[in-house]
C-alpha cells in the first residue's frame, strides 16, 4: 500500500478543473433521477515530497513534514452550496493524522473534520473524502490484508473525452472501452471509531498502481457502495489541447459511486460536458495553471467561497 501511496503516476501538482457531478436515484427501469446538480471549480493537489519535474526537486522546503496538499475549492453550483470549499494536509509521518477543513459561507465558518469523518458522505451525494482515486485515505489508519491477485476487467484506455454516459437506465455509469488488467486485491479495515464503513476491497492494477474499482462495505461487512474509475491514459485531452506531454498520463474522464444499499448514485464528469474545450486535467503546470503553495491556506478557501 506504501506503493500504491508513491505510485508511478503520482505527479508534482495536479489540478482537476470544471466538473460537474449529478446525484440521484438508480433502478433497472428508467432513467437516472437527478436529485442535485454539482459544478466544481478545481480539485488541487501539491506534493512536497518525491517531486520530479517542478523545481524545487526532489522536495519543497517542508519544516512540517507534509506529504502533500489537496482542496477542493470553490463549490459553484447548487446555489445553496455555492462558495463550499475544503482544504487537507497530509504528513509524512505515517502516525500524524490528516489536517481536513470544510469552510460552509452559509454559516460563516471553517469546520475541523476529524479523519474519521472523512469517510462521511455530505450535501447528499454518495462519495466522500477518503474515496477519491479509489482510496485517498491514509495508508498507516488502515489494517490492511492482501487478498491475492486477480484478473480483472477495468477501464485504462477509455476512448471518450470528455466522458459518454451509457443509455438508461445505466445512464448513471460511463460507456467506453474496458480491457482485462491484472490486479492486486487488496482488503482494509479502518482503525479509526465511528469510521462510516466496515471494509474497503480495492483492486489495484499491476502495472500503473491505480485503482480500477472498490467495493465498500457496511459495519455488518454487507456490501454498500462501489467506486469506479475511468482511465484514459493520453499525452493530450484532445486535439489541439494547450497542453501536450512527453509521456501519456492518466486523465479521468468520469467516476461512479454508487450506493447498492438505497439504489442511489453520484457520477461526475472531469471535465463537465458544459465546458466542451475544458482540457480537464492539469499535470505539473505549477504557478503557470495557479498550483502554488498560496493556493493551499485556509484563508484562500475563504476568499475563493466569497
Amino acid at each position: 500500500m506504501w506503493n500504491y501511496e508513491y505510485k508511478p503516476y503520482v505527479t508534482d501538482d495536479g489540478d482537476a478543473r470544471n466538473f460537474d457531478a449529478d446525484t440521484g436515484p438508480i433502478n433497472p427501469h428508467e432513467a437516472m433521477g437527478i436529485e442535485r446538480h454539482f459544478l466544481i471549480d478545481n480539485i488541487r493537489t501539491l506534493n512536497y515530497n518525491g517531486r520530479l519535474f517542478i523545481d524545487p526537486k526532489p522536495e519543497l522546503p517542508n519544516p512540517d513534514g507534509v506529504r502533500y496538499k489537496s482542496a477542493l475549492s470553490p463549490v459553484l453550483e447548487p446555489f445553496d452550496l455555492k462558495g463550499v470549499g475544503s482544504l487537507s494536509i497530509r504528513y509524512i509521518d505515517p502516525a500524524r493524522m490528516d489536517d481536513t477543513w470544510l469552510y460552509l459561507p452559509e454559516l460563516r465558518r471553517v469546520r475541523r473534520l476529524s479523519s474519521a469523518q472523512r469517510s462521511d458522505a455530505l450535501f447528499g451525494q454518495d462519495t466522500d473524502v477518503d474515496s477519491y482515486g479509489g482510496y485517498a485515505g491514509q495508508i498507516a489508519w488502515m489494517d490492511w490484508k492482501f487478498l491475492g491477485e486477480r484478473k480483472i476487467l477495468g477501464a485504462f484506455h477509455a476512448a471518450h473525452f470528455p466522458v459518454q454516459w451509457c443509455k438508461a437506465p445505466g445512464d448513471f455509469a460511463f460507456c467506453d472501452n474496458w480491457e482485462p488488467r491484472d490486479a492486486y486485491v487488496i482488503e482494509g479495515t479502518s482503525k479509526l471509531p465511528q469510521y462510516a464503513y466496515g471494509k474497503r476491497l480495492l483492486f489495484i492494477d499491476k502495472q500503473t498502481y491505480l485503482v480500477a474499482f472498490s467495493d465498500i462495505t457496511d459495519p455488518s461487512g454487507q456490501l454498500w457502495k462501489v467506486w469506479i474509475n475511468e482511465w484514459s491514459f493520453r499525452k493530450q485531452a484532445f486535439p489541439g489541447a494547450k497542453y501536450t506531454y512527453d509521456t501519456p498520463f492518466p486523465f479521468g474522464p468520469s467516476i461512479v459511486m454508487a450506493d447498492v444499499q438505497l439504489q442511489h448514485a453520484t457520477k461526475a464528469a472531469l471535465p463537465s460536458l458544459a465546458y466542451p474545450h475544458e482540457e480537464g486535467w492539469y499535470f505539473n503546470k505549477g504557478a503557470a495553471e495557479g498550483d502554488t503553495e498560496s493556493f493551499f491556506t485556509i484563508a484562500h478557501m475563504i476568499e475563493a467561497g466569497h
